[in-house]
């Protein structure tokens, strides 16, 4: 399970990031509002847990307007204030659950297992298909027409992100942070060098999408008549 961790508090933050990732969990991290939405408006994240108190925009602006762009990800609201009314506004503005901080790490953790195993985080997002292509991203498998093709993890990641984003340019920067993390010793090269496995390994011309560079920028995914 993915999931996007909101947090300014840089000591909390990083103890929730390491407790998470022994747990298994592959973990981003932001450290502000804006920085957060433009990630999880990605939809690539299975949970998100979002401060309320950030700097740039506040986590119930950050989830409103997360809401209005029909952005499903279950959202866990972290907050210092204990009161009914910011528990209201915080639901009311589409959080899944509400934790008050200070709170154990043990029921961070059952929140998490809670929120997997609701139905209504199950929205066939296993199965991705945009145009003709076709994405199984448990199976790594990706289909155009009758062609099924296995891709790597990374690749399927990748494939994923596009996918998630058709028609949103992506910078490599964006697509670096997205797929490998805050890894240092990942560099932009590896971004290219994906995106030409892809297109080794995809017939984009029978799938009615292609993905394109943008030069000096990224790459976006378009749809286009077969």
């Amino acid at each position: 399970m993915r999931i996007l961790l909101v947090e300014d508090e840089i000591r909390l933050a990083e103890a929730l990031e390491q407790i998470l990732k022994k747990q298994g969990y592959v973990v981003d991290l932001a450290c502000d509002g804006a920085v957060g939405q433009e990630m999880a408006e990605t939809g690539i994240y299975d949970v998100i847990i979002l401060d309320r108190n950030l700097p740039s925009i506040e986590g119930v602006d950050v989830l409103k307007s997360l809401r209005r762009e029909e952005i499903t990800t279950p959202v866990i609201l972290l907050t210092a204030k204990d009161t009914v009314a910011n528990r209201v506004e915080g639901l009311d503005a589409g959080a899944d659950d509400y934790l008050i901080k200070p709170f154990s790490k043990d029921e961070l953790l059952a929140r998490l297992r809670a929120l997997s195993r609701r139905p209504s985080n199950l929205q066939g997002d296993d199965q991705l298909c945009v145009a003709s292509l076709s994405l199984d991203v448990p199976a790594c498998e990706v289909v155009v027409g009758n062609k099924k093709t296995k891709l790597t993890v990374t690749e399927a990641q990748l494939l994923e992100l596009f996918m998630r984003n058709v028609g949103r340019v992506l910078t490599k920067e964006q697509i670096l942070d997205r797929i490998w993390g805050f890894d240092k010793e990942v560099e932009l090269k590896n971004v290219e060098l994906y995106v030409f496995y892809l297109r080794k390994k995809i017939d984009f011309k029978k799938s009615g999408v292609n993905l394109e560079t943008v030069r000096g920028v990224g790459y976006v995914l378009k749809e286009v008549p077969l």
